[in-house]
């Protein structure tokens, strides 16, 4: 995810977090059931790793946080150099939740990653020095429908050649939700491949116009969700800076103190500092923070005794689909 160095503040509820604010992206929907078939009013909470795959220290890392049991699913950048080695843990250990992290743009100035289709096949996709585009906004500007969807099914058909028990789908800043014809692509893929995506059941009407590309497709594909029996997210909770430990331990107890009946994905990034990650990004203090606090295996036992159950994408479709 990009760096913030602004001044923290809460973010809006919504998609705040994919799109360049910080802090917290959470959304408030409706006291209702989580899933269509699950009538039980229950804290669910995954906790959940992004970039799994970017870097060596990212790797290490996330494996730790989910042998720690805090950790309930992850998502690989099959886009990235180190992604083999990820792939490679996660084909021995099929135990562990692990989603595609769909990727369409390249963000860091120093460490770049081109497309898995191949740049001849995907030419909108890439930059003139044959990268993916720095940004999301330059993916909905250049990139072709088309070509999205060949290198987004390039990416999950790399990691079920490498053995992943794909588990769900997820996207790298939010550029899948960039444009309403990439969407459908993303909502496409899901359910061609019959897999749970990062997808809410509700928005308010505020947020509704914020984001008319998700609004528009919302209802329908939580429809379609439902009938597949694949779990649907309730709230998203996702935090930048500061990069202080205490300040970011308080900030993460206080949000899943207050979490409300439903499922929640709590969005972490976790790697191990060093001159590796701190040679690719300026978020390398608070990376490193997220890993310190979310792999002792003591803060699982303080989430459950919380009232919270910790779950994956994998259980929950599982428990659907009984």
């Amino acid at each position: 995810m990009p760096d913030r160095s602004k001044r923290n503040r809460p973010i809006k509820p919504g998609f705040s977090s994919w799109s360049g604010l910080f802090l917290i992206a959470l959304l408030s929907m409706f006291s209702s059931v989580s899933t269509a078939a699950d009538s039980q009013l229950k804290k669910k909470l995954i906790v959940h790793i992004d970039d799994a795959g970017m870097c060596h220290a990212a790797n290490v890392a996330t494996i730790r946080a989910l042998e720690s049991g805090v950790v309930t699913s992850t998502s690989i950048m099959m886009n990235c150099s180190w992604a083999k080695e990820f792939t490679d843990y996660a084909r021995q250990h099929p135990e562990f939740c692990y989603g595609v992290h769909l990727t369409l743009n390249s963000e860091w100035s120093g460490y770049r990653w081109g497309p898995v289709a191949g740049r001849d096949k995907v030419p909108s996709l890439v930059d003139p020095d044959g990268y993916l585009w720095k940004g999301v906004a330059q993916v909905a500007e250049h990139a072709k429908a088309s070509e999205v969807e060949i290198e987004l099914r390039a990416q999950i058909e790399l990691a079920k050649q490498h053995g992943v028990p794909i588990s769900h789908l997820d996207t790298h800043m939010g550029a899948v939700m960039s444009r309403l014809d990439i969407v459908e692509v993303y909502i496409k893929l899901a359910m061609e491949y019959d897999l749970p995506m990062l997808w809410l059941r509700s928005m308010s009407q505020e947020q509704k116009s914020e984001y008319p590309h998700f609004a528009a497709t919302m209802a329908r594909t939580v429809d379609q969700m439902d009938q597949r029996k694949l779990p649907v997210l309730d709230y998203l909770l996702q935090f930048y800076g500061p990069d202080d430990l205490v300040v970011r331990e308080t900030i993460y107890s206080d949000a899943i103190d207050n979490l409300k009946d439903g499922i929640s994905l709590l969005i972490i990034h976790s790697a191990l500092d060093g001159p590796e990650l701190e040679a690719i990004t300026t978020s390398h203090k608070r990376r490193h923070q997220d890993f310190e606090l979310f792999s002792q295996p003591e803060q699982k036992e303080s989430i459950i005794k919380k009232g919270i159950e910790l779950t994956s994408w994998k259980q929950l479709t599982k428990n659907l689909r009984r």
